[in-house]
């Protein structure tokens, strides 16, 4: 019960963290500091994401908005800080498009912003499981699996023997030469008493 519960809350959590994502005002308040950083973007880089919010349809920004922004005369600083600020009060919509501008020009920066960092690191419980899942199977090893293998055809063989009229001390014989790999010592002994029973009562 209480695996359960924990499993719900987690699940829960990130269910809430990927609506908190879908707030882009929200997202861009908390990538403000990472995107005016000196050297994150460049005068070429803002120019382009001006531009693409002035040219997209509707418009984000309109033709004084977009001169504003791309004067040169302001400092690059100052003006990345007025953008940002500009697209959190106009909306939700304006706040994803610069993303969108983003990715498109530069995928090393919008990849590498802390938001998307955050995001990564909660992943969904399902996949986790199987990740999980899949690293124990891989840990075992391929001796494991051919042992595992001779086993299953040692009981095949078993089966097989034991429907015929063969002499019993004959098919253990057989039986653990091809099952050598996975029977130890002490197995191999109750596999030959359980075949010398078998043929006292036959």
């Amino acid at each position: 019960m209480n695996t359960l519960k924990l499993l719900y809350w987690k699940l829960r959590a990130s269910c809430l963290h990927e609506e908190k994502l879908l707030n882009y005002c929200k997202r861009l308040e908390k990538d403000t500091q990472f995107l005016t950083n000196e050297g994150t973007l460049n005068e070429k880089l803002v120019d382009r994401i001006v531009l693409h919010l002035y040219r997209i349809y509707p418009q984000i920004l309109n033709n004084t908005e977009a001169e504003m922004f791309r004067n040169i005369n302001t400092p690059l600083c100052v003006r990345i800080s007025e953008l940002l600020l500009h697209l959190q009060s106009k909306s939700n919509r304006a706040c994803k498009e610069f993303y969108n501008a983003l990715e498109i020009n530069d995928a090393h920066i919008y990849k590498n912003l802390p938001s998307k960092s955050l995001a990564r690191t909660i992943r969904p419980l399902g996949m986790d499981m199987y990740n999980r899942e899949k690293y124990v199977l891989n840990g075992r090893g391929p001796v494991f699996f051919l042992a595992c293998f001779s086993m299953a055809a040692g009981l095949a063989f078993l089966l097989y023997y034991c429907k015929e009229d063969i002499k019993f001390e004959s098919a253990a014989k057989k039986i653990i030469g091809f099952s050598s790999l996975g029977v130890g010592r002490r197995a191999r002994r109750y596999l030959l008493a359980y075949i010398e029973d078998q043929s006292k009562r036959n």
